[in-house]
């Protein structure tokens, strides 16, 4: 039996210039490809209204909010990836004169799927605190109104939370506040949605 043939690294160039003229979006890390998976219609009707109503709140203001085309690089790490939501309000940096991949993300938000959420919890946030001018973690859940809020302080990552439709997340480093009543206006729920167990404020 032939052995398999290690298969061959990309640099991020070759990975750049492959993922420009394809038609799939892939996630790159130390020299791997990983194709994206297709989103639930919850998740783009999620990501959708999160970009919505951040532009509204911005608006007039110097910031801009890039939905999940943007692609983010850590440069520390040299993952590349494609958040659901991406905000700065600082001066946007590119890493080419293609100004497709941004280097410093102010908020993140990640809408959470079954097959991505431990690494969306956690790889994931680990590489994105590597990010000098990441100030704001938001992950929102599909299967019921809860928003999780980490950010960043002196000593660690400062977690609040919202539960209900009634709750809001202030992000204050963006001045804007979302509703999770107008956030999740088109999502219907099955008719158990109360709290999950645990709740309150926590660094890490």
């Amino acid at each position: 039996m032939a052995s398999a043939l290690p298969q061959k690294r990309l640099s991020p160039e070759e990975y750049l210039a492959i993922e420009r003229d394809c038609e799939t979006r892939h996630q790159y890390y130390r020299g791997e490809m990983f194709a994206m998976s297709g989103a639930s219609r919850e998740h783009n009707l999620l990501a959708t209204s999160l970009s919505a109503e951040i532009y509204n709140a911005l608006r007039g203001k110097p910031c801009e909010v890039y939905s999940s085309d943007m692609r983010v690089k850590v440069p520390t790490t040299g993952l590349y990836t494609y958040p659901d939501v991406v905000v700065t309000c600082e001066k946007p940096r590119f890493e080419d004169d293609h100004f497709d991949t941004l280097l410093n993300p102010q908020v993140v938000i990640e809408v959470l799927s079954d097959s991505t959420e431990s690494y969306d919890r956690g790889r994931k946030f680990e590489q994105y605190r590597e990010i000098e001018s990441f100030r704001d973690y938001l992950l929102v859940s599909q299967k019921r109104p809860h928003i999780e809020h980490y950010t960043r302080q002196e000593d660690g990552w400062l977690l609040t939370e919202a539960r209900d439709l009634s709750g809001s997340i202030s992000i204050a480093s963006i001045g804007c506040t979302l509703k999770l009543a107008d956030v999740y206006a088109k999502i219907e729920f099955p008719e158990d949605t109360g709290p999950e167990e645990g709740s309150g404020i926590f660094r890490s």
